[in-house]
């Protein structure tokens, strides 16, 4: 071939898979090799199931054309998001209080990956409990950037993020709180979706904000998310939040009206993204779009939203990890110094500042002041997007307020690396589906502008983002630097 197979995307490489044109064992081979040249540096992976992923293609190559066909993901690498429970390799999510922690059970989505042909290469970095944005706050080490080793892969999806844009595999899976799929995406260059909240299933994800986490696919190509999404989407009697195949289905029409949040291209946007922004909206109006000026007014209360609500979730969740049950334990004289000593060592400074913010913001005497108010705010931002899809079809903003940042820049600032996530937040709190598409550079590092549409209408997201494919930068790769 021309080309690499860690180079092709996902659709391809099944296709010649089907055709017999390679072997499931060449593909894995061409990624262990991809993986094993750039992750020493990014370090995106936090555990590698090579041969696991080996045995798996040597099965798929004694497949018959048929058996290979009917799967749609067959002879295709994935790689999983680590708060994702799987039982044949460790699910730590990047925290000590579960470091060699291996589950008795498969994520759903995990055995639909595996029921669809794909093969799991690994388990990917996150910040710790999926609390961060930018990888930094794992507790085995951070992940870098494949574009700039000296810069932030965002996250919490970081893993991710990196192993897809610097090609170590065509797919991976992340989870979505408050934008930990789309900054990331945004951030290192690929595309990367939250799905409407229910649409998969959180079965087997380890809970950080339980009525805002949506796990979802991340791809270099369109066409590869749609496939992962097609895998992984559907309902599922094993998650309560779950909702019925109701997708709306509903072929778009053209053109689209599309609205233009006044609120989101305020202060605080890097100019550089807005002028890449402009270019986009300039390109969509050449298209034959309808371009409208539209208002979120309460988005300026999201922030503040977001982080008393999924703080005050997470201190419930993370209530399970207590050294007695599974994970971590620090012996000790007595049980009450058990749990704090248990807690102490294996928590992050991260998770305990939420846990922290989560516990006073539930406490008596500052529950309706705090988190019941939050909720409050959260029905007038749904509001204000029910609104808004009356008269658009979609809404476009941008993913991030600026490019990637340096490693370490924001480390003891919180609330700046908080407001990060500024734009991305509003979707969860909503319970929207979003997609980040690469839409070019500014400062020479990726830009992302997020999509979004009413609740159900992935599909329609998802058959605009594959006929904006386009209009976007054609799929290149970091070239390869040294550590």
């Amino acid at each position: 071939m021309a080309k690499s197979l860690w180079m092709e995307d996902a659709v391809t490489l099944h296709e010649l898979f089907v055709a017999g044109e390679v072997r499931a064992t060449d593909i894995v081979e061409h990624h262990l090799e991809r993986l094993n040249a750039r992750d020493p540096v990014i370090r995106a992976f936090l555990h590698v199931a090579a041969e696991q992923a080996r045995a798996q293609a040597a099965v798929q190559d004694r497949w018959s054309p048929a058996e290979r066909a009917e799967r749609p993901l067959s002879g295709v690498p994935v790689a999983i998001k680590d708060n994702i429970v799987t039982e044949t390799m460790p699910t730590t999510a990047a925290s000590r209080i579960l470091q060699n922690f291996y589950a008795p059970y498969n994520a759903t989505v995990v055995d639909k990956l595996y029921e669809a042909g794909a093969i799991v290469i690994g388990k990917t970095n996150l910040d710790e409990f999926a609390m961060g944005s930018s990888t930094e706050h794992s507790a085995f080490y951070p992940t870098r950037n494949p574009w700039a080793l000296d810069r932030v892969p965002g996250g919490s999806s970081g893993g991710s993020a990196a192993a897809v844009a610097a090609g170590m595999v065509p797919l991976a899976l992340g989870s979505d709180t408050g934008g930990s799929i789309r900054q990331p995406s945004a951030y290192c260059g690929i595309i990367g979706m939250k799905p409407t909240y229910g649409r998969v299933s959180r079965y087997g994800l380890i809970a950080f904000a339980s009525s805002l986490d949506q796990i979802g696919p991340m791809a270099r190509r369109v066409r590869d998310l749609r496939a992962l999404y097609d895998v992984i989407a559907g309902p599922d009697p094993r998650d309560a939040t779950s909702l019925p195949d109701t997708t709306d289905a509903t072929p778009l029409s053209r053109p689209w009206r599309i609205g233009v949040p006044r609120e989101y291209f305020g202060e605080g946007l890097d100019p550089e993204i807005r002028h890449v922004l402009d270019r986009h909206l300039s390109q969509l109006r050449a298209e034959g779009h309808e371009i409208r000026d539209i208002s979120l007014p309460h988005t300026r209360f999201a922030i503040a939203a977001y982080y008393l609500i999924a703080p005050a979730e997470a201190s419930s969740n993370l209530s399970r990890y207590d050294g007695i049950r599974y994970g971590f334990r620090r012996e000790s004289r007595d049980l009450v110094t058990l749990y704090e000593a248990t807690r102490d060592e294996g928590f992050g400074p991260e998770v305990k500042r939420r846990i922290l913010l989560g516990t006073h913001a539930l406490s008596s005497g500052y529950y309706d002041a705090y988190y019941l108010t939050a909720q409050k705010v959260r029905t007038l931002i749904r509001r204000d997007f029910d609104d808004a899809f009356h008269t658009v079809d979609f809404v476009v903003t941008p993913t991030t307020p600026e490019v990637a940042f340096r490693l370490g820049e924001r480390s003891d600032d919180p609330l700046t690396m908080y407001l990060g996530d500024i734009y991305t937040v509003t979707a969860n709190l909503a319970g929207l589906p979003a997609i980040s598409l690469p839409v070019g550079w500014a400062h020479g590092l990726p830009v992302g502008v997020q999509w979004l549409a009413k609740p159900l209408a992935d599909h329609q997201l998802l058959e605009a983002a594959e006929a904006l494919e386009g209009l976007l930068p054609p799929v290149r790769f970091p070239e390869e630097v040294e550590g």
